[in-house]
């Protein structure tokens, strides 16, 4: 993987990191990734007239990864209410590698050697770790962060060869955010009211300034997807988990024990291992 490609991924794993510290700081986490997902869709629009349409071959995956995305916000949230940052976060984002290498290999013929085999070992060991309180496995906090990364996994490999197609990364990018962000909102009408949603309440700059973050850091992954294997990118990505515990600690209140810190830190090394 280019060197430039490197930092440009794990710059954008930092700000992915400080965009969920954000959510999962937030009283009311429907409405603050509803906020975020129209802040993108406004900004998106804006940028779509200045750039090409992407090509038709690419519609499809545009459509889908938009619908994959409203479905990662929904398990993020509940992931975030029933676990902490630098719990939830690393299971989620451990996961993906291995759903996404599973996924390339399958739809975009990328290859799988005893380098991924070991990654897998490693993150799957790291979220055990993070997983198990006490003498018992936490299945109940498992449920939703590893729905979480399966639609990141999806979402992933289908953006990943959509983007390919699309001859634009950038047009790619805005089109599928701008869909992906007016489905949410639709979606907090459906589930509440419009007043709600509308209503001004403390830190809504805040939380709009997160989804600008969030659609600059998967923007930068769309683009290194472009001149690396999806696999790798994804992986490196994955580094955010380590970015999480720490984000956590200082802003949120959570403990940063030595169990935490050594399970992010298998789950990253794994993700390395994968890239």
């Amino acid at each position: 993987m280019p060197t430039p490609i490197i930092f440009l991924t794990l710059f954008a794993a930092l700000l992915h990191a400080c965009w969920n510290a954000l959510l999962r700081g937030g009283a009311d986490r429907l409405w603050s990734m509803t906020i975020m997902c129209m802040a993108i869709a406004l900004s998106c629009a804006v940028f779509a007239l200045f750039l090409p349409f992407p090509a038709v071959a690419s519609v499809t995956y545009v459509v889908l990864s938009g619908v994959l995305h409203v479905g990662y916000n929904l398990c993020l949230i509940r992931s975030y209410q029933t676990g902490e940052l630098g719990q939830a976060y690393p299971i989620a984002r451990g996961s993906s590698p291995l759903m996404v290498t599973c996924g390339a290999a399958i739809f975009a013929g990328e290859n799988v050697d005893i380098d991924t085999l070991l990654g897998i070992g490693l993150i799957s060991g790291g979220i055990l770790i993070l997983a198990i309180k006490g003498r018992r496995l936490a299945a109940r906090g498992l449920t939703y962060p590893l729905a979480t990364g399966a639609f990141i996994a999806a979402y992933s490999v289908v953006d990943g060869i959509g983007v390919r197609l699309s001859g634009n990364s950038y047009s790619y990018t805005v089109w599928m955010s701008m869909l992906w962000g007016a489905l949410m909102p639709a979606l907090y009408i459906t589930l509440r009211d419009a007043k709600s949603l509308l209503r001004w309440r403390p830190g809504i700059v805040m939380t709009a300034a997160g989804g600008l973050v969030s659609l600059l850091a998967y923007g930068m992954i769309i683009y290194a997807m472009m001149a690396a294997p999806m696999g790798a990118v994804s992986a490196l990505r994955e580094t955010s988990v380590l970015f999480a515990a720490v984000l956590g600690y200082l802003f949120l209140g959570e403990k940063l024990t030595l169990r935490k810190m050594l399970a992010c830190t298998v789950i990253a090394s794994g993700t390395l291992m994968i890239g």
